[in-house]
This record gives structure tokens, C-alpha cells and sequence, in this order.
């Protein structure tokens, strides 16, 4: 059963507290805080926070309401200190039916999450979510690419992955939740003649392929807000 591979989850990933670099917050702010549009008077939700790394960028630009939650005890103690206070040890579900204050959010964050759902339970977490978002909220997740063959490393590499996505599927779940799609991305990483050399090697195997995936990005983003919302 997967419960059998989340019980040596802390030995298998070999947690350790998070740095943050300038080069980190500087990912984060080109992957997550620009098209998420983010503000630092914003009330923030992250799911499945891991060892805290988004929690502490958060701390350092300046928002000042955010929670982490994860259900792994063992994470507690790894957290940097700045932020370890604002992570909870809980099961997710749990927490919003009945631990969670009840107040909306205006961003929920779910990084490297979503994978380890099955659909239904995928389609029933984001149906919660969408429920706590405020007015503009949104939510912005990030899943490994089954599309690319530069994903398949992420999705197959962690026996607790119960869910594959490409850019399509992502963006059916999506609006399977009652959510809108703002908008589903690469993850870019990388120097940038690294970057230009994989923008010149997807444009020739798109070329060359007959089914070239939608995206070619390891890891795919997306944006989504409440259909009512815009």
C-alpha cells in the first residue's frame, strides 16, 4: 500500500532544513510570485509545505499571513526557524473541515502535491479549495510533466505518485473542480545559454515529431481562480 512508502518518506527523501538563495528567491519569483500575481498583505495557504522552503520565501517578501500545512511530523523539526511556527502537522482534509479558522484565502499554493492524490481525491481536494478562496483568489500548483520525457524522472521516481498529469489533463481537473484556467506552464530551469540550447532543441524535435507533447518542461505549472472570480 502507498501508507507503507509514506512511513519511510523522511529516510527516502533525507530531509534537511532549507536555504534560501538569492537564486531561489529568484526562481520563485519568475515560477510562482509573478504569474500568481502576489502581494505581501495577502493571506496565503501553502499544502504540503515539505521542509519549508516556499514558507520561508514567503517570511522574506514580506507576507505576513501564510500557513504551511503537511501531514509528516518528521518535518517539524527540519522547518527554518523563521517560519517553523507557521507549519502545521495535519492531514489536509482534516484541517479544512474543521481546524482551519474558516476566514478565505487569497492565494493557495499546493508545490509537488496533486501527484500523490488519485483523481477523485484530487477533484475533491480542489473542490475544497476552491471554496476557501477569497474574491480574485487563486490557486497555483506544480506537478511533474508525464507529457515529457524530461518529466517522467519526477513522476516515476517516488513510488507515492498516484497521478499523472500532462498540461491537458491538469487544466480537466481543473475545470472538472469548477475552476477557471488562467494559465498552465513550463517550469524553466537553468542558466540562460541552458535555457536557449532547450528552447533550440524543443524546436526541432516539435518539428521532427509527429505528436510532440503540448508542454516539454519537466514540471508544469498552473494558475486557476474561481469561475466567478473574473
Amino acid at each position: 500500500m502507498t501508507s507503507d512508502f509514506y512511513q519511510s518518506y523522511s529516510a527516502f527523501k533525507a530531509y534537511e532544513t532549507p536555504g534560501l538563495s538569492t537564486k531561489d528567491v529568484a526562481r520563485f519569483d519568475d515560477e510562482i510570485w509573478g504569474p500568481g500575481g502576489f502581494d505581501p498583505d495577502m493571506r496565503v495557504l501553502e499544502l504540503g509545505s515539505g521542509t519549508g522552503q516556499f514558507l520561508l520565501y514567503l517570511h522574506t517578501k514580506g507576507v505576513r499571513d501564510f500557513t504551511g500545512i503537511d501531514h509528516d511530523p518528521e518535518l517539524l523539526p527540519v522547518a527554518p526557524e523563521p517560519v517553523r511556527d507557521r507549519l502545521v502537522c495535519a492531514d489536509v482534509n482534516d484541517w479544512l473541515a474543521g481546524a482551519a479558522d474558516g476566514l478565505p484565502f487569497d492565494r493557495i499554493v499546493l508545490l509537488d502535491v496533486l501527484e500523490h492524490f488519485t483523481p477523485a481525491d484530487g477533484l475533491a481536494l480542489l473542490r475544497r479549495l476552491s471554496a476557501r478562496l477569497a474574491p480574485e483568489g487563486r490557486i497555483v500548483v506544480k506537478v511533474p510533466n508525464a507529457g515529457s520525457p524530461w518529466g517522467l524522472t519526477y513522476q516515476f521516481g517516488d513510488l507515492t505518485h498516484l497521478m499523472a498529469f500532462n498540461s491537458t489533463s491538469l487544466g480537466q481537473l481543473a475545470v472538472a473542480a469548477g475552476l477557471t484556467v488562467e494559465r498552465i506552464y513550463d517550469q524553466h530551469r537553468g542558466s540562460r545559454r541552458r535555457r536557449f540550447t532547450d528552447a533550440a532543441v524543443r524546436r526541432f524535435l516539435g518539428w521532427a515529431l509527429l505528436t510532440p507533447p503540448p508542454l516539454w518542461g519537466a514540471n508544469l505549472y498552473g494558475v486557476f481562480s474561481a469561475c466567478d472570480s473574473r
